[in-house]
């Protein structure tokens, strides 16, 4: 039979896979704390409304970002490293900042300055080469859209 972690081993477990935002982290422990308290493994009684639960999470976090377990600039670094080969800037400020994250000003700028290069990049992976016509100008440019890049980064490079 598998030993059921604590809060804080679960935390750990969950931060030693990857990097995760406070946001993030806090949904996925209270899911935990709630379903232990629903299966009565700590033989207390389970808070009707879980406040404890969100005192207990809220400390943990705190707890983990005072010892560097935890940290936003490093989640921020490895999701828009993990992303940028693949979408552009507006698809990964939107995904941070469901996260509640936003990008440091220094990987803005970075992320601006190679925005026309990884649209190039996207392109080349997914079609066969420039478009020949206007349908195909069209599906290229839907792509790259929903793909995150902005209109002008996509009109500069559909005019190359």
């Amino acid at each position: 039979m598998r030993q059921r972690l604590s809060l804080k081993g679960r935390a750990l477990q969950l931060l030693a896979q990857r990097d995760q935002s406070r946001v993030e982290l806090r949904a996925k422990l209270l899911r935990h704390a709630a379903a232990e308290a629903r299966s009565g493994a700590e033989g207390e009684p389970a808070d009707d409304d879980g406040a404890g639960q969100h005192a207990e999470v809220e400390v943990l976090l705190d707890w983990l970002e005072a010892n560097r377990s935890l940290c936003t600039d490093r989640f921020v670094e490895s999701r828009v490293h993990a992303r940028e080969a693949r979408f552009g800037n507006r698809r990964i400020r939107a995904e941070l900042a469901q996260h509640g994250v936003a990008v440091s000003p220094e990987l803005a700028q970075s992320l601006a300055e190679s925005e026309l290069q990884r649209a190039a990049c996207v392109r080349e992976r997914r079609f066969a080469g420039p478009p020949g016509n206007a349908a195909e100008r069209a599906a290229q440019t839907r792509f790259l859209a929903g793909r995150g890049f902005s209109p002008e980064v996509i009109q500069r490079l559909m005019r190359r």
